[in-house]
């Protein structure tokens, strides 16, 4: 909602920050052991997200969304499952049958309906590379997060903030959005990064008690919720596929969940 009133990287630029903050608070009254490992992983989970973000706007910028966000969202499942399996990682069937509907329902829930005024777009090679970029750096944020050790608390998430605010900081001013925003998109904001501090701690604890096969595929199924929430607090219209995309990812979520 408030990347509607003004750039979604100025928007970033207190969320993050906001985090940031807030998961120093957590992280230094839970404790745990911060080790030179808590901080690589945590650094490079933070660098991920930071370019996902960067090359999916970028790539929004060029194309609509109904283009970007299935192929992205594939990637952000995909990438994380083709790690888990390379590790030895083995779901049981049910799980596996839970997995590929996930893989539908993704790019179901994900589509939009295009523009009236049938504007084309051309899906360049630039495009393509910004949009595979995105959901690969999205996905490698699961997959490094996971690396962390369980002893260091919730300090990884720490630094991952730190790393993604400082290189988001670096990408606005390189693309002179380094301003931010006040009124609504601002109290929007602070309210984006409160959100954003309780989803990473979610997502580090579901990561710590699951395989990474498993937690991955059922955290990329957000898109689900987000069109649930435009319906309820937006009153905005689902498509027909969308519906049968959140059918098929409740059904995803219960194979997976007793997979």
């Amino acid at each position: 909602m408030a990347s509607r009133r003004v750039a979604a990287l100025r928007v970033v630029l207190v969320s993050y920050p906001v985090a940031m903050v807030l998961l120093t608070v957590l992280a230094s009254v839970v404790g745990g052991d911060v080790s030179a490992s808590a901080v690589m992983w945590g650094s490079l989970c933070g660098i991920g997200q930071a370019f996902g973000v960067w090359w999916f706007y970028a790539a929004l910028g060029a194309v609509p969304i109904s283009v970007v966000s299935p192929l992205t969202s594939v990637l952000v499942a995909g990438v994380p499952v083709g790690v888990g399996l390379a590790l030895g990682e083995r779901p049981a069937g049910v799980a596996v049958i839970g997995i590929v509907l996930a893989f539908v329902a993704v790019v179901l829930v994900s589509r939009e309906v295009r523009d009236e005024d049938s504007t084309p777009h051309l899906f360049t090679a630039k495009i393509a590379w910004l949009t595979v970029g995105s959901g690969v750096a999205f996905g490698l944020n699961f997959v490094l997060i996971a690396q962390a050790p369980v002893d260091a608390g919730i300090w990884p998430l720490v630094f991952a903030r730190i790393s993604a605010s400082t290189l988001v900081l670096i990408i606005a001013l390189f693309t002179r959005n380094l301003a931010v925003p006040t009124g609504v998109p601002l109290r929007l904001a602070l309210v984006a990064g409160v959100l954003d501090t309780i989803a990473n701690v979610a997502m580090l604890l579901a990561l710590q008690a699951s395989l990474l096969s498993l937690a991955a595929v059922l955290m990329s199924l957000y898109p689900a919720a987000t069109v649930a929430l435009a319906m309820v607090v937006l009153k905005e219209r689902v498509t027909r596929w969308q519906a049968v995309g959140m059918v098929l990812a409740l059904l995803s979520v219960g194979m997976i969940a007793t997979g």
